[in-house]
């Protein structure tokens, strides 16, 4: 339980102390971003490889409760967080990397970014919710919770390291968004446009929800999602 606990601690504490604080633009201003990025990303490589190795030799624990009731409720909520992943992976966006110059665009949030700003965390989040309700014991816990912790708390960092960067530009994007999904919809700041979505991107969040759940997930991890 002490690795997993620190593999978590070091994945989560890796993300929200450095990569959107002011230590990460005084790495950048010292070494360079090309090699800021380098580094980061052997970090973060280093995080999951530690959390997966430290979960897969944990000991076998008794769940904590019966979760098989669950199973209705976990393959709806999969269904949206593939559609989240798939959707927000795809959709061009002033958050992901490289996707600076959007901001400067007349309509910079489009698609699934009118719903919320972080599409991808929040399937992420969706996704690790789903894992601890069916993996109810200490190990699955703290694996499942660190990814569910980083997608839930990510994207406050995000969006201040977004915010130094780019000033008023950010602030006019984040003004008709939000990371709460539908709340800036809720908010009358933006309307659900469904044709900007994409077919595409839908069917191929539909296609791997049912590659998953039918074939990958059980050939990937030896434990069917049925």
């Amino acid at each position: 339980m002490i690795w997993i606990l620190g593999a978590g601690v070091f994945f989560v504490g890796i993300h929200l102390l450095i990569a959107g604080t002011r230590v990460r633009d005084r790495l950048v201003d010292r070494i360079g971003e090309g090699a800021y990025v380098g580094l980061f990303s052997l970090l973060s490589f280093v995080g999951i490889w530690w959390l997966c190795a430290a979960w897969a030799r944990s000991a076998v624990a008794a769940p904590w409760w019966d979760w098989t009731a669950l199973r209705p409720v976990v393959w709806v909520l999969m269904f949206v967080a593939f559609q989240l992943a798939a959707v927000g992976l795809t959709t061009p966006s002033p958050t992901s990397a490289g996707g600076d110059k959007l901001l400067e665009s007349d309509e910079p949030a489009r698609g699934i970014l009118r719903i919320t700003r972080h599409p991808f965390l929040w399937g992420v989040a969706l996704w690790g919710l789903c894992h601890l309700l069916v993996n109810p014991d200490g190990p699955a816990f703290l694996f499942f919770g660190a990814f569910t912790a980083l997608a839930l708390l990510g994207p406050r960092s995000i969006d201040a390291k977004r915010a130094r960067k780019h000033g008023e530009a950010w602030t006019r994007f984040a003004a008709k968004t939000s990371n709460l999904p539908f709340a800036a919809i809720a908010g009358g700041r933006n309307r659900i446009v469904v044709s900007e979505l994409g077919w595409w991107r839908v069917a191929l969040g539909v296609a791997l929800y049912v590659a998953f759940l039918v074939w990958l997930h059980p050939w990937l991890f030896t434990a069917s999602a049925l």
